[in-house]
């Protein structure tokens, strides 16, 4: 079937590349896996060929009538809706366990989808997720790179993610403008690990990176802390106070968070 650019659709047509993505979601037998956006179902069959049961999350009407009669309903249950909507919740507790997940992610909408996989963490073991090479560099980025911020933090505070092996516009129909990188997600949050309150930290996380080119101590004062708490705050840390939050380590934000 033609792809649909407004859909952000780029078909993969690799073969090898098809396989070292479903073997890189590890042993699949007895375990259900969620696939968003499967698209023609060339990963769809692999996947199929490897877990108990594949639940396919497909936009395009016409993609989703195609895939329901390349599979049995035994095999793969396909939901014809926006992933954005979708109930990951839901869907563990019908399988019984926690989920793995693979996805193709549409460009324009792949932070939305990798936000939320982090609000489903709790039903959720481990992603292997495709985007674009620029993308998956911030997510997987160390503290003081050029790369390293907001969306670095935030998925890295649901588990490590570890960039697998990148794919050239040739390998998918149509070609892209851009590379494409295989990343795996393991879903292991560390808020309790870190002292830190999930439901706070993730806002305060999101001020101190508000402005790249801002002092770590400017973006705290816009955020609307005081000079003197602001001064104190960053000693007992051990911050410097000339620091920008992309130097800082994610155990070193959450100290300044517990000091403020």
């Amino acid at each position: 079937m033609p792809a649909k650019p407004r859909l952000g659709q780029n078909f993969l047509n690799d073969t090898d590349a098809i396989q070292r993505i479903a073997s890189s979601l590890g042993d699949l037998s007895g375990r259900t896996v969620i696939e968003i956006g499967p698209g023609g179902g060339a990963i769809t069959a692999a996947l199929v060929a490897r877990a108990a049961h594949v639940v396919a999350i497909e936009l395009d009407p016409g993609l989703a009538t195609h895939l329901r009669t390349l599979f049995p309903p035994n095999l793969l249950t396909v939901h014809q809706q926006d992933v954005l909507a979708f109930d990951f919740a839901a869907a563990g507790e019908q399988a019984g366990q926690r989920l793995l997940v693979f996805g193709n992610l549409p460009y324009y909408i792949t932070s939305q989808i990798v936000l939320k996989l982090a609000a489903s963490h709790a039903v959720l073991d481990r992603a292997v997720l495709m985007v674009q090479r620029e993308v998956a560099e911030r997510i997987t980025a160390e503290p003081g790179s050029r790369d390293y911020g907001l969306l670095s933090v935030t998925v890295q505070l649901y588990g490590p993610a570890t960039n697998l092996f990148t794919l050239p516009p040739s390998a998918f129909s149509p070609p892209p403008d851009v590379h494409s990188t295989v990343f795996r997600w393991r879903f292991a949050p560390r808020f309790l690990e870190l002292g830190v309150d999930e439901s706070r930290f993730l806002p305060f996380i999101r001020k101190i990176f508000a402005q790249k080119r801002k002092t770590l101590s400017n973006n705290l004062r816009a955020a609307g802390f005081a000079p003197d708490l602001i001064a104190s705050a960053l000693i007992r840390a051990g911050i410097d106070s000339r620091a920008r939050a992309e130097a800082l380590s994610i155990e070193t934000l959450a100290s300044l968070w517990k000091a403020l």
